[in-house]
């Protein structure tokens, strides 16, 4: 088992992009569902550490982006998800960094009526810390670090990474939450 995990880690090691913009569920205020629309970028570190990237859009092509999101910290490898052989849950813990960038002025002056408390005013392209304080739009509670309970499991060139590496045909539940299918990612930069 020790094994598996150190080749998964020595595989994973370097940088990982999304195929193309997901489409993950939201909900209006009156409780209809509402597609938002995202790209990541993660890089995983030696010592566990990773850094991810996230850029929310408006559209299903990534065309108008509305906000990005930089989180880094450690995972946490928690042993083989049934899945697949070879899968393995881990717990994401942005532990080290937090911080969102309004992308148009729509997004920072709604986060200037929703997120104004211990925040310097919201503009565009100006990134701000919110590591260890509350945040209401991602529901973060102050002095508490965001963590995700995910799995990660390569196959090829492929990264899947998610609650369920589910196109359609197959999804297991998260520890948490229903089962969806996140994202796959294709890179790495040690690769030749």
């Amino acid at each position: 088992m020790e094994a598996d995990v150190a080749k998964i880690k020595e595989t994973l090691l370097g940088n990982w992009e999304s195929l193309a913009p997901e489409i993950r569920p939201s909900k209006n205020p009156d409780g209809s569902l509402k597609p938002f629309y995202l790209k990541r970028a993660f890089k995983y570190l030696p010592s566990d550490r990773f850094e991810l990237d996230v850029v929310n859009s408006a559209d299903p092509y990534g065309a108008v982006p509305l906000v990005r999101i930089r989180i880094g910290g450690h995972m946490q490898w928690q042993g083989a998800h049934p899945i697949a052989p070879g899968a393995q849950k881990v717990d994401f813990l942005a532990d080290e960094a937090y911080e969102v960038t309004p992308l148009v002025q729509g997004f920072a002056d709604l986060l200037n009526k929703v997120a104004s408390v211990g925040c310097a005013p919201w503009a565009v392209n100006a990134p701000q810390s919110i590591f260890g304080k509350s945040f209401l739009p991602f529901g973060l509670k102050e002095g508490t670090n965001f963590m995700e309970y995910d799995l990660v499991y390569l196959r090829g060139d492929l990264l899947f990474w998610g609650r369920a590496i589910s196109t359609a045909a197959a999804s297991i539940p998260s520890r948490t939450g229903p089962p969806i299918c996140r994202f796959r990612w294709y890179g790495n930069n040690h690769r030749k």
